[in-house]
């Protein structure tokens, strides 16, 4: 079964988290979930990452709002892909998260979802995942149809209105 680790820099991120939880759990991903600082608990983070690999993950989600620098130290540590959830906070309505997330040093990436864009996580990681794990493929296959069928329902409701 793969497995993710959904990092967050507080607490305080986690109502914005419960969905990306949840749809990694629909496609049968293990998903472990964790509160640590890239400031205030460094060297957690830092042993966090450079074990991931050897501990059976197979990529990293984090998700820190303000400065937002976990998903650059995590993957400053580790191989694995990294995905940063960027959180609104008080400060720019997100922007300066967005902004600590993605701009990242050549060689050492994290791919970036919207600002409080939990569920794309989700939905990158199994992509990423699905390359390996074909089950997954079909799964997301799945997924899109049901998507699909969703705006065809949507459009004869509208359509039927007029």
């Amino acid at each position: 079964m793969p497995k993710v680790a959904l990092i967050m820099g507080s607490k305080s991120d986690w109502p914005s988290l419960k969905g990306c939880v949840d749809v990694l759990r629909s496609f049968g991903i293990e998903v472990e979930v964790h509160v640590a600082s890239a400031h205030r608990t460094p060297e957690k983070v830092a042993a966090f990452a450079d074990s991931a690999r050897e501990n059976g993950f197979e990529a990293i989600i984090a998700a820190a709002g303000k400065a937002a620098h976990l998903a650059g130290v995590i993957a400053g540590h580790t191989t694995l892909p990294v995905i940063g959830i960027p959180i609104k906070s008080s400060l720019m309505d997100g922007l300066d998260s967005l902004l600590s997330t993605v701009q990242m040093p050549t060689g050492i990436p994290v791919a970036t979802v919207a600002v409080g864009g939990g569920d794309n996580a989700a939905y990158l990681a199994a992509q990423m995942l699905s390359i390996k794990y074909p089950e997954l493929a079909k799964k997301l296959g799945e997924h899109r149809e049901k998507m699909a069928a969703a705006i065809e329902a949507d459009d004869a409701e509208i359509r039927a209105q007029l």
